[in-house]
């Protein structure tokens, strides 16, 4: 059985982002909602509740990161130049983020400050991911085996709704995981965050869908053509179910149904992006075959990659069920 190698690693670094979307969504998402909770102790408590696992969750993004600079150099090359100065300020964000978690709680007289820069490293990171995306979905500009567009060409209206988009349902995730993991006060105000937070983010959720199959004719023909458009309606109706699940998990006061929903919201529009991208890597023209490697480079990190994702992916389980549960007030893993 011959191996197609190209697939096969573009689907385990489409894994390994959309494994950080996920985790790393919700962690963005509590520094979003940062300045919105009651008090000090209320946003201590929210802190907590991903202590135990949010450094771990960014190892996704190095994965997705490493993979695609070690599998589809050309494709790096390309995209790089063309998004550096939001890569920049997305990794600024992260850094900035985890020296902000560390020190809060080692100081008294720079608290505040530091409390400020867990929220606004969060927000930048979510901002640069969201015109990171709308960036690349309205497609990059190529000029033979480089980048030919300007250094302006990921702002736009566009990327501008993506960002929008990203920032809310990140948030959305924060929500939905205080919910799941917090008691009393702060579960009550997170189901009323929660509430508006979705309807915006259904909102977005249709705008952004609405404009996306008009930026390129070859998305217009995946979303809308024969016989193509039949199974890619499989996405909007799956949709649209799991936003019903969503709004009964908040009407019932549900603890887990939320959040599993919002994180199966993440996960089709992820699969509409893959609608509107195949077979491309880079839209609007670089395939996976071309952006790849050659076969022998991808064979030998095959290998390592059978070792090390389910490595990942054990230690990730196991770090979540140990902390699994709620976490009160005074509990803390700092």
């Amino acid at each position: 059985m011959i191996l197609d190698l190209p697939f096969i690693w573009a689907g385990l670094i489409a894994f390994a982002v959309l494994a950080y979307v996920l985790l790393d969504g919700f962690d963005l998402g509590i520094g979003i909602l940062f300045p919105f909770l009651k008090d000090r102790e209320e946003r201590h408590l929210a802190m907590n509740t991903i202590a135990p696992v949010w450094d771990g969750n960014e190892t996704w993004l190095v994965l997705g990161g490493g993979g695609l600079f070690a599998v589809f150099p050309l494709a790096y090359a390309i995209v790089m130049p063309a998004l550096y100065p939001l890569i920049i300020a997305m990794l600024l964000g992260l850094i900035f983020r985890g020296v902000a978690f560390e020190f809060v709680h080692r100081t008294k007289r720079m608290q505040g400050f530091w409390e400020l820069g867990f929220w606004g490293g969060s927000l930048v990171a979510a901002i640069a991911q969201g015109l990171a995306l709308g960036a690349l979905v309205q497609g990059i500009a190529v000029n033979g085996r480089a980048y030919g567009g300007g250094n302006w060409d990921w702002l736009t209206p566009f990327s501008g709704l993506t960002a929008l988009a990203v920032v809310v349902g990140y948030a959305m995730l924060g929500a939905t995981w205080l919910i799941l993991k917090t008691e009393g006060e702060t579960l009550k105000r997170a189901h009323r965050f929660a509430v508006p937070i979705g309807v915006a983010l259904i909102a977005l959720i249709g705008a952004v869908s609405f404009a996306t199959p008009f930026l390129r004719p070859e998305y217009l023909a995946r979303w809308f053509g024969w016989p193509s458009g039949v199974w890619s309606a499989i996405v909007p109706i799956l949709l649209a179910i799991a936003i019903w699940q969503l709004w009964r998990g908040l009407r019932n006061q549900d603890h887990l149904r939320p959040f599993l929903a919002t994180v199966t919201i993440f996960i089709l529009c992820y699969a509409g992006l893959g609608v509107s991208f195949y077979p491309n890597l880079v839209p609007p023209a670089l395939t996976i075959a071309e952006a790849a490697a050659p076969d022998a480079s991808l064979r030998f990190l095959l290998v390592g990659a059978a070792v090390l994702v389910p490595l990942i992916l054990a230690y990730t389980a196991y770090s979540y069920w140990v902390f699994r549960g709620k976490v009160l007030p005074g509990d803390g893993y700092h």
